[in-house]
């Protein structure tokens, strides 16, 4: 058993590294347990981790790469006195205070807990599908669309996610095919109404992708007809899939409260969970936004939740 410590915080992306900065800047010797990497749920970094190019986070005017952004959080959070632990936390107990955080056989104990274990985008379980993230294949529309100007590019999927990263590309895009299983999109009405007018939009209706192909960058796709099963190669330059996203909250089920799509839920326009003294912030709480830079504003935002509920504890 650890010394009891003033805050824990589960999980390094955005969220979590700027919640370390600024709890570290406050004196309150944050321990990050920032995950491993062996897993993609929960590997160090978060999901920059994956992406090449960012261009639109604030401070970078020449775009910056992921992993090295990434790194810079971890450099500046470390040069203020946050310390680090690369494993994955098995479980957890908020029943009580001080709370108890588990790595395996190793406990460790902290007065406050910052959660910012992030969430992770639904993928089709293709070969190349992994290779390819950053190299043609992207799962943020509003992140990478910028990427694709005058190219042809699909989205999979049906949803209303799937239909508004559509009508957003053809910003960019010269065209855009919505690539969906079924003969009828699942998106609201409105959402319908908009691709299906949109002239830069076609549907592929009753398809789905079987394959993806590409070496060093994607080049196309291959399509299956899910009536007929016929398929046909898609020469396209980029590819959106766009099938839904899952929060990391498994850990935590049972412990805090989840909204009904998985999501921790928090008090509105703050960092608090139901439990005082643990908070949430980035990805794992946020299924609207999900970017890095609404990550980092939550985390500080847990941060400075997290320090003024410890005063308050205290005086």
């Amino acid at each position: 058993m650890k010394d009891i410590r003033d805050v824990i915080i589960i999980g390094s992306g955005p969220a979590g590294l700027t919640a370390a900065i600024y709890t570290a800047r406050a004196n309150m010797s944050p321990l990050v347990i920032e995950g491993e990497p062996s897993s993609t749920s929960d590997q160090p970094g978060g999901q920059l981790m994956l992406t090449t190019d960012v261009e639109n986070f604030p401070g970078f005017p020449d775009g910056i790469m992921g992993p090295e952004l990434m790194s810079n959080f971890r450099a500046q959070a470390s040069r203020f006195g946050a310390e680090f632990v690369t494993a994955k936390v098995t479980d957890v107990d908020f029943s009580e205070r001080p709370f108890t955080i588990n790595v395996g056989d190793t406990s460790y104990q902290a007065k406050t807990a910052i959660i910012s274990t992030g969430a992770q985008s639904l993928m089709l379980g293709l070969p190349n599908e992994e290779r390819l993230i950053g190299h043609g294949l992207s799962t943020c529309a509003t992140c990478d669309g910028f990427f694709f100007r005058d190219q042809e590019i699909a989205v999979v999927g049906g949803g209303d996610s799937a239909v508004e990263e559509a009508t957003f590309l053809t910003r960019f895009a010269s065209k855009v095919y919505l690539v969906h299983r079924r003969d009828e999109l699942r998106a609201s009405k409105i959402m319908c109404e908009r691709a299906l007018e949109n002239p830069k939009i076609e549907i592929l209706w009753n398809s789905q992708v079987v394959e993806i192909q590409g070496d060093e960058k994607l080049s196309g796709v291959v399509l299956q007809d899910t009536v007929t099963e016929d398929t046909r190669v898609l020469d396209i330059d980029g590819l959106f899939i766009a099938i839904g996203h899952r929060p990391n909250t498994d850990l935590f089920k049972g412990h805090l409260r989840l909204k009904d799509n998985g999501y921790l839920e928090t008090q509105p326009n703050t960092s608090y969970t139901e439990v005082p003294g643990v908070f949430a912030c980035g990805d794992v709480q946020d299924d609207y936004y999900r970017q890095a830079i609404t990550a980092a504003g939550s985390g500080c935002m847990a941060a400075i939740d997290a320090e003024r509920w410890l005063e308050d504890q205290n005086s």
